[in-house]
């Protein structure tokens, strides 16, 4: 009797040691759209510093933004690590056409009077083509972070590339 209840159960352990067990993690449309990146949840951050001061080489909310320190300050509540000057873009991501802006691409301009250098950034937050407007921190006359529009003369004539930094 002993000797068939051990066999039993040497068959039982083995039997279950050489089965494969699969485990499979199913992930539902729900939880990957909770994990996916809202475009209009970076646009609706990004306005809530609207009128945050320009200051240069910040990327300090309560003290102020400059454009590269607005950009990955932004992201990076998204937690999305972008490169924190405005030059290290000049590399970085595919150049997307304009009938492929969507909101949250970041846009990369050459300098106001150095078109060899990359120096200002801003956040798509109304995709249009070139007609887009851009939500940034600006040295300029509104000195701080504002929306611009793409079209204008003044980031027409020295916008480099817009690229998707969220899609992966």
């Amino acid at each position: 009797m002993k000797l068939a209840l051990y066999i039993l159960f040497t068959a039982s352990v083995l039997t279950t040691s050489f089965v494969k067990k699969e485990n499979k993690t199913v992930i539902s449309s729900t939880q990957k759209a909770q994990t996916a990146i809202d475009r209009d949840s970076i646009i609706t951050y990004a306005k809530k510093y609207l009128g945050t001061p320009y200051l240069y080489a910040s990327n300090d909310p309560k003290k102020g933004f400059d454009c590269s320190g607005f950009v990955s300050y932004v992201f990076n509540n998204f937690g999305i690590s972008l490169p924190r000057s405005s030059s290290g873009y000049k590399n970085i991501g595919t150049a997307l056409t304009p009938e492929d802006f969507k909101v949250g691409d970041i846009l990369v301009f050459y300098g106001y009077k150095d078109k060899t250098m990359i120096s200002h950034l801003g956040i798509i937050c109304e995709a249009n083509g070139m007609k887009s407007k851009f939500i940034h921190s600006s040295s300029g006359k509104t000195s701080g972070v504002t929306i611009s529009e793409l079209g204008s003369e003044h980031y027409t004539n020295r916008f480099y590339k817009c690229i998707d930094v969220i899609s992966k």
